[in-house]
């Protein structure tokens, strides 16, 4: 692909689709990218109206890989709805807002300038001691004070990415993760007890560790609706479901009441890099709406529905194995042909699917975890990988058998 994309590049009604189909994929701006001369200053001048100030906080589970291979789908999500559910309690209490759809494990919130660093920490060693108290995982959480670009939702731009990072590889369970830009922003005598973490240094400065401090007290925490992906149905049977975690024939109810079976087929393309962040943001956000438009052409013929785009990663379903291994063959096919090159999981098993309330789908089950350890963890750019599950449904005689741990799970797999 050359160093600028174009419009020709992608169908003329992608950029005419409706809100409830693209999700959060802000293909406004990204056509006015591609009608540019696509420099620096461009990405500076397109990003100026979505610019906010203030405080992006992370959090990423901790000890969930081990639980998902002792519990069932819809026990997990029990499980960690509770870490969710306080921190935006306590986030919104101190005047923070969610930040996109939390169906994951994971979590983001922007706080605004106008809430001191010591409150924000105070916050957070409090959802901390909170959930140590009353749930079964922990989370390690992380925070930055700076400059992001708002856009459909998400928050973007180098501070966004680098907290974002950081939460998810360089936290622990229980921690709490600041970064320079904070740290200095505690008034003089400030009590909270920080470490420097380690040898970790970032693009955006020192990473430091705040170990001990003053908590909040005499807040009302009481709005525990975060960005929830799932039906209100579900929602209240997922809560009823949390206090009857022991109740077998119960979850065998909810079980059989929402879990369906599908092939997933995970792909995860290469990213583009830049001269400056900027750039490649929206050299990205390029990529990732021709994997969109990619992906609506090629679906309709593979019986195939795309579940989401997201940064780099594409997620798709099919009942029949088939179509998805000749949607995956195809697919690569395509962004090779556009010098993008991808790599791609597939699995089956049962998942939930879900509507998005700000358009999209989302997906959560096991098969769509295999399709990313086999493709992301330790797959190589340029394949596809079957979970040995696939071979009851394909023919793999003329794949690669591979063999290897990851995670603590040992897997073999089919690379073709």
């Amino acid at each position: 692909m050359s160093d600028k994309f174009s419009k020709t590049q992608y169908s003329p009604a992608l950029f005419d689709i409706t809100q409830d189909i693209i999700g959060g994929l802000p293909l406004k701006v990204i056509g006015q990218w591609l009608e540019s001369e696509q420099t620096h200053d461009v990405a500076l001048q397109l990003l100026e109206p979505y610019k906010v100030r203030g405080y992006s906080v992370c959090s990423d589970s901790a000890g969930l890989t081990k639980l998902t291979k002792q519990k069932g789908l819809l026990e997990i999500l029990a499980i960690i709805n509770q870490p969710k559910e306080i921190v935006y309690a306590y986030g919104t209490a101190i005047g923070g807002q969610g930040v996109g759809i939390w169906a994951a494990d994971n979590t983001q919130m922007f706080y605004p300038e106008s809430v001191s660093a010591d409150t924000l920490i105070s916050a957070l060693l409090t959802m901390q001691d909170e959930i140590m108290q009353r749930c079964q995982i922990r989370i390690g959480l992380g925070a930055n004070y700076g400059e992001f670009y708002s856009l459909s939702g998400g928050l973007y731009g180098l501070e966004a990415d680098t907290i974002e990072e950081i939460a998810e590889n360089h936290t622990e369970g229980g921690e709490v993760a600041i970064t320079q830009d904070i740290y200095e922003q505690f008034p003089s005598g400030h009590t909270f007890a920080v470490t420097k973490k380690g040898e970790l240094v970032t693009k955006i400065g020192d990473i430091f560790r705040v170990t001990d401090g003053p908590r909040l007290s005499n807040i009302q925490a009481v709005d525990k609706n975060y960005p929830i992906p799932y039906s209100e149905s579900f929602y209240a049977d997922l809560l009823a479901y949390q206090d009857r975690l022991t109740d077998t024939a119960f979850g065998q109810e909810l079980t059989g009441k929402y879990l369906v079976q599908k092939v997933v087929v995970l792909i995860e393309r290469e990213s583009k890099e830049a001269e400056t962040h900027e750039v490649a943001m929206f050299n990205n956000l390029s990529l990732a709406a021709l994997m969109k438009d990619v992906g609506m052409r090629l679906l309709p013929e593979n019986n195939g529905v795309e579940i989401k785009v997201a940064g780099p990663i594409g997620i798709y379903v099919f009942d029949q194995a088939n179509d998805a291994l000749n949607f995956s063959r195809s697919f690569r096919e395509e962004l090779a042909n556009g010098g993008v090159a991808c790599r791609i999981g597939i699995d089956a098993g049962s998942v939930l699917l879900f509507d998005l309330a700000v358009g999209g789908k989302d997906i959560a089950g096991m098969p769509v975890n295999i399709a990313s350890k086999m493709a992301q963890d330790k797959g190589e750019f340029g394949n596809f990988y079957l979970s040995s599950g696939m071979k009851e449904f394909v023919d793999v005689s003329q794949l690669t058998e591979i063999k290897y741990t990851v995670s603590g799970v040992e897997m073999v797999i089919y690379q073709g």
